[in-house]
């Protein structure tokens, strides 16, 4: 069976649970009835705000003692999705493709999108020798992404269809091979694939420790250079019962933002430790210097660019038959109160 019909398969198969388990799960609480809220996140540069408020202490201050905040960490957005459907998360930091797959999967059931994380911070990066100069040099060649499904995913996917490329399992010449990004790492250095589209700190990586190129920095095929890369989503039943817990959640994502953008160098110090215990390795300093460079961290979800995102994952036919109805992905009612209340200005929805 093809890696994208076992991907499908198993998505469907979630949506069925999720759909038997109802609305109304609840998320699990111990004796002394201490709420446990489960938080999803990366290792990436990507989810600094998530590596930062949880390393700081912010996320679980905000919430209260009566609330234990457990951390949960994904390689990529589709298997966060998955243990979303399977009520085993409750808020977390996710592409914005995933997020419309899970939406769309669950007709609106599962989730809400409820603030913006980052913008930027990935790229397609090729190796030296894999004498990749144009879109054209892509023919044969073997590259990489996250997990099928995923944001860069479907970025390398419709940067391919752009430029009258087809991948292999459509029939064409381009072989792109979904896998965790260590190993991305790892296969690039030993020259086992050509390139890769990859969010930081990962391209970065590819191009100090594999020697590699970037091809395509994803900010210049944006206006403004801005596109969502990260969004914080909740799970729809979890937002129902408990929306002072999501809202308390939000003022300390906002919090960390501010204090983010106000305080890089320790910022980014607080990140790579959280890589390092993650991981189990730091960046250099002059790999994270340049990684954080390329991408901003924001709350501001950049609605119109989901929108984007989710025609563009239609016509890779990651979406069905029909082009999405995203009416209602988006709740950010308690983001703006949280702003009003800090004096800050309101973010557009879509």
């Amino acid at each position: 069976m093809k890696t994208s019909h076992v991907y499908w398969l198993r998505i469907i198969v979630l949506v069925v649970v999720f759909a038997l388990a109802g609305c109304g799960a609840q998320p699990s609480s111990n004796s002394s009835g201490q709420l446990t809220v489960r938080l999803a996140y990366y290792p990436n540069l990507t989810h600094a705000v998530a590596l930062v408020g949880a390393q700081r202490g912010t996320f679980q201050n905000a919430l209260g003692p009566n609330v234990k905040l457990a951390t949960k960490i994904f390689n990529a957005g589709p298997a966060e999705i998955e243990a979303l459907f399977a009520n085993e998360i409750d808020i977390g930091y996710i592409g914005p493709s995933p997020a419309i797959n899970g939406y769309v999967k669950s007709h609106g059931e599962a989730l809400r999108i409820i603030a913006g994380a980052a913008s930027g911070g990935a790229s397609f990066i090729v190796r030296p020798g894999a004498n990749i100069n144009s879109a054209q040099d892509l023919n044969g060649k073997k590259v990489a992404t996250p997990q099928l499904g995923g944001t860069q995913d479907v970025a390398l996917r419709y940067y391919l269809q752009q430029h009258g490329l087809k991948t292999a399992d459509k029939g064409g010449t381009v072989q792109v091979t979904p896998t965790d990004n260590p190993n991305i790492l790892t296969l690039f250095k030993q020259g086992k694939i050509d390139g890769a589209w990859v969010p930081e700190p990962w391209a970065t990586r590819l191009v100090v420790e594999g020697n590699g190129r970037v091809f395509v920095d994803e900010r210049t095929l944006w206006p403004n250079g801005k596109f969502v890369t990260t969004d914080v989503i909740v799970r729809k039943a979890f937002l129902d019962q408990h929306p002072s817990i999501v809202s308390e959640f939000l003022q300390a994502h906002v919090d960390t933002v501010q204090y983010i953008l106000s305080n890089p160098a320790s910022a980014k110090n607080i990140m790579n430790s959280e890589i390092k215990r993650i991981t189990g390795k730091a960046l250099p300093s002059n790999e994270i210097d340049l990684a954080y460079s390329n991408l901003d961290i924001t709350y501001d979800p950049l609605t119109s660019t989901l929108r984007e995102g989710a025609d563009r994952a239609y016509a890779l036919g990651f979406l069905g038959s029909s082009n999405p109805n995203l009416t209602g992905i988006y709740n950010l009612g308690l983001l703006n109160q949280v702003l009003t209340a800090k004096k800050l200005a309101a973010v557009v929805g879509p």
